[in-house]
C-alpha cells in the first residue's frame, strides 16, 4: 500500500485502541505482518468477537477507505468483481442507429459499448483499482461456494483481473485485506496458504471488563468486572450460542439505564434475554446460574 503504515508492533496495538478496538498483542501482531508482508488475513471464530470490527478499526487508524464484499450463498462475478452496465449498453446502441451511423459495423459498436463508461465496478475490482490506500473486508467467505472461492483466491493472488473485452486490469496499489469466517465450512487449503491465520475467540476476562468500561458509557469498576465474570461463566455452559462481546456491552448498558449498582442472580436471571437470542439457552442458564457466578 505503498508507504509502511505501522512502525511496530507496540504502535499498531496502540493505534487499534485509539480507534476503540481493544487488541491483545497476538491480534496486533498479525496486523502488523500483514501490512508490512502484504498478505491477506483470515480471521475465524465464533460470531461477535470483533472479526468485523477488527477490519473496520484498521481502515479508521490508516485513515483508509474501507470496502466491504458481504458474502452469501450464489454470490457471483458479477456481484464480486464487475459486470456490464447492459441497459446504458443498449441505449447507447438504440442512439446510434437512430442517428446517422446506421451503417455503423458491429466491431465499432462493441469498441464504443465495451469501455470504462459502461462497466459497473464491484467490491473486488474496486479495491485494486481505486487509488487511496483502501481496506477489503471479505466477510463471513465461508458463505461462497467453492467455485466463488477459487475466484477470490485468484483475485487475492495476482492482484489483477482479466476482462475479456478490455484485457487486464493490474491494481494500481496493493489493499490490506481481511476475511472473515465462522467456520460453516472448511475453507480450501490454497486459500488458507495465501493468508496470514488470526483466531479471534472471546476476549478474556480482564481484557471483556476493559472493552465494557471503554465502551459503556457511566459504568462503574465493579459493575464491569461483575458483568465479565457472569459472562464469562455463562460461556462454559454448552448452549445453542454464547453471548457475543457485542451482547454483553447490550447487557451492560442495559443495567446501567436500570441504574444497576450490583448484580445477583435473580437480577441476572431476568435480564437473560439481552446476552442470550435462545428460549432453550435461557432456560438452561437460569437453572445452571448461580451465585457465584
Amino acid at each position: 500500500m505503498g508507504d509502511t503504515m505501522f512502525g511496530d508492533l507496540a504502535s499498531t496495538r496502540d493505534g487499534l485502541r485509539d480507534v476503540g478496538y481493544l487488541a491483545d498483542d497476538g491480534i496486533a501482531s498479525v496486523v502488523y505482518l500483514a501490512e508490512k508482508l502484504g498478505k491477506p488475513v483470515l480471521v475465524e471464530g465464533p460470531a461477535g468477537t470483533g472479526k468485523t470490527e477488527l477490519a473496520k478499526a484498521v481502515a479508521g487508524m490508516t485513515d483508509a477507505r474501507l470496502i466491504r464484499l458481504q458474502c452469501y450463498e450464489g454470490l457471483d462475478e458479477a456481484k464480486a468483481l464487475y459486470e456490464w452496465n447492459y441497459k446504458k449498453q443498449l441505449l447507447r446502441i438504440q442512439a446510434d442507429r437512430g442517428s446517422d451511423a446506421n451503417n455503423e459495423e458491429w466491431v465499432d459498436i462493441q469498441d464504443d459499448i465495451f469501455n470504462d463508461e459502461f462497466l459497473l465496478t464491484r467490491p473486488l475490482l474496486e479495491a485494486i483499482t481505486a487509488e487511496e490506500k483502501v481496506v477489503l473486508l471479505i466477510d463471513e467467505v465461508d458463505r461462497v461456494e467453492v467455485e466463488t472461492e477459487a475466484l477470490l483466491l485468484e483475485i487475492l493472488s495476482e492482484y489483477q483481473v482479466s476482462i475479456p473485452e478490455l484485457g487486464t486490469i493490474e491494481a494500481t496499489q496493493i489493499p490490506l485485506v481481511f476475511l472473515t469466517s465462522n467456520n460453516t465450512r472448511e475453507l480450501s487449503e490454497a486459500l488458507k496458504r495465501r493468508c496470514l491465520f488470526l483466531h479471534i475467540d472471546y476476549p478474556q476476562l480482564e481484557r471483556e471488563k476493559e472493552i465494557v468500561l471503554r465502551k459503556v458509557e457511566g459504568i462503574s469498576d465493579n459493575l464491569a468486572e461483575q458483568i465479565a465474570r457472569i459472562v464469562r461463566s455463562i460461556r462454559q455452559i454448552e448452549l445453542k450460542k454464547s453471548p457475543s462481546v457485542s451482547e454483553t456491552l447490550d447487557w451492560a448498558r442495559t443495567l446501567v439505564l436500570l441504574g444497576v449498582e450490583s448484580i445477583d442472580v435473580e437480577l441476572a436471571k431476568e435480564s437473560l434475554h439481552i446476552l442470550l437470542k435462545y428460549q432453550s439457552d435461557i432456560e438452561k442458564t437460569a437453572k445452571e446460574l448461580t451465585v457465584e457466578a
